[in-house]
C-alpha cells in the first residue's frame, strides 16, 4: 500500500511542472440554477481566416491551403453547467465564431456521458468535457480526440457547516463522512489521490471516507440537502455557491500541492471529423483563441458574456473566473494531461493505452500560428511561450 501511495504521490506531483498555471489567475467554482436551453452563436460572414500549417500534417492532417474556407459551417458545441466553458460563451457573445465563417449553437448538457454521445451520435462537433472522463472513455475504445483545452483547475469539495468552522480544513475533515461525488471525473480522481496520500482508505467507517456517487455534478450537489449526505464535490460555479449557502470548503484543488495546474476540462471532438474538417476546427480555434484574449483585457465583458449563460450572481463569476482557483484557456496542455492520464492509471480508474492518434495538437497550433502571423500582443505571446513548453 505504502509503494502505490507514494507512487501516486509523485505522479500527481508532477502535475506542478505542467499545465497552464503560467497563463493567467482566472478562477472558477460555484453554483447550480443555470439556464437548460439551446442558444445559438453568431451568424455566418463573408470570408473566414483559417491558416493551417503543414508541420504536423502527418499528425494532425491539417489543411495545407491558407485562409482555407471550413469545410463546414454549422456546428453544434456542447458544455456543461459550467463558468469552466466560458471560451465558447465569449466567442459566441464577441462574435468571434462568426469573424471565422462559423455558426456554432451552444447547448448544455447535465454529463461527460451525454456529451461523449452526442459526438458519436453526430448531434455534436464539438463538447468541452472533463479530462478523466476524455481519457476513460478513450480507453474504452470511444473514438474521440483532444484538441485543445477549456480550463484548469476550478474544482474541489464542501461539507455541511455543521462540521467545519472555517474553509480549506483538509481531506482528514471528511473522515467519517458521507461523500457525493461524480464517478468517472477529475473531482473523484482528485480525491482518491489525496485519501491515498493521507492514508485513509475508502468505506464505512469512522476512519474511512464513504463515498457515493452519482450521475452528475448539479445531482451530488444536490444531494447535500439529504440529511445523509454530509459533504459533495463541486467545480466552478458551486463553490459560490456553496459558500453563499452557509457551507465550508474543504478544499480547493488549485490550493493542493498534489493538485496543482490539473487539467480539468478539453476541447474534445470525433476523431473522424477532425480528420475530415481541418479548416474547420482551425477556425473554431482561432474563435477560442481570440476570446481568451478578451477574456484577459476585459473582465467586465467576460462576466456579463458567460453570465448569460451560467446565470449566477455577477459577483460569483467574477470569483470563479478570476479569483485564483483556476485558469481557463484553450491551450491542449498535452504534458499535464498525459501526467493525469499516467495518475489514474495508477488509481485503477482505467487501463492503459495509446493516446498518441487521439490527441491532436497540429489544429492549435496552425490556428495559434496564423494569428500570430497577423499580430501578437503580449498576451498571444504567453499562449505562444506556454505551447511551446507544454506540448
Amino acid at each position: 500500500m505504502k509503494n502505490i501511495i507514494k507512487a501516486i504521490s509523485v505522479l500527481a506531483s508532477l502535475a506542478l511542472l505542467t499545465g497552464c498555471g503560467a497563463l493567467n489567475d482566472a478562477s472558477q467554482t460555484a453554483e447550480s440554477n443555470a439556464p437548460q436551453s439551446e442558444t445559438s452563436a453568431a451568424a455566418e460572414t463573408d470570408k473566414p481566416e483559417a491558416d493551417n500549417e503543414s508541420e504536423d500534417s502527418a499528425e494532425s492532417e491539417a489543411a495545407n491551403t491558407e485562409n482555407a474556407a471550413p469545410e463546414k459551417s454549422e456546428l453544434n458545441l456542447g458544455y456543461l453547467n459550467s463558468t469552466a466553458h466560458l471560451l465558447a460563451f465569449v466567442a459566441a457573445e464577441e462574435g468571434y465564431f462568426a469573424e471565422e465563417g462559423l455558426n456554432v449553437t451552444l447547448t448544455q448538457f447535465s454529463s461527460a456521458g451525454e456529451l461523449v454521445n452526442g459526438l458519436e451520435s453526430g448531434k455534436l462537433d464539438v463538447a468541452f468535457i472533463g479530462s478523466v472522463p476524455t481519457l476513460t472513455f478513450q480507453s474504452q475504445g470511444h473514438d474521440v480526440t483532444i484538441i485543445g483545452g477549456a480550463m484548469t483547475n476550478g474544482h474541489g469539495y464542501v461539507i455541511k457547516s455543521e462540521f467545519a468552522d472555517a474553509d480549506e480544513k483538509g481531506v482528514e475533515i471528511l473522515k467519517g463522512r458521507n461523500v457525493a461525488s461524480v464517478k468517472n471525473s477529475v473531482q473523484d480522481a482528485e480525491l482518491q489521490i489525496l485519501l491515498k496520500n493521507a492514508g485513509i482508505e475508502i468505506g464505512e467507517g469512522a476512519d474511512k471516507v464513504n463515498i457515493v456517487y452519482f450521475d452528475s455534478q448539479k445531482d451530488a450537489y444536490a444531494a447535500l440537502s439529504n440529511a445523509t449526505i454530509d459533504a459533495a464535490s463541486v467545480y466552478s460555479p458551486y463553490a459560490s455557491l456553496a459558500k453563499s449557502q452557509g457551507y465550508k470548503v474543504v478544499y480547493y484543488c488549485a490550493h493542493e500541492k498534489a493538485l496543482e495546474n490539473q487539467p480539468c476540462c478539453r476541447q474534445v471532438a470525433s476523431t473522424a471529423a477532425v480528420k475530415a474538417n481541418p479548416n474547420t476546427f482551425t477556425a473554431l480555434e482561432r474563435a477560442f483563441i481570440k476570446a481568451y484574449h478578451l477574456t484577459q483585457k476585459d473582465h467586465e465583458k467576460t462576466i456579463a458574456d458567460v453570465k448569460k449563460y451560467i446565470d449566477i450572481d455577477e459577483e460569483f463569476i467574477e470569483t470563479e473566473v478570476y479569483g485564483g482557483y483556476s485558469v481557463s484557456s484553450p491551450d491542449p496542455d498535452k504534458k499535464g494531461t498525459l501526467t493525469l492520464k499516467d495518475t489514474i492509471v495508477e488509481l485503477g480508474y482505467t487501463e492503459d493505452y495509446d493516446i498518441e492518434p487521439l490527441y491532436n495538437t497540429a489544429i492549435y497550433k496552425a490556428a495559434l500560428d496564423s494569428i500570430f502571423a497577423e499580430g501578437s500582443d503580449d498576451i498571444y505571446k504567453s499562449l505562444q511561450d506556454h505551447f511551446s513548453a507544454y506540448e
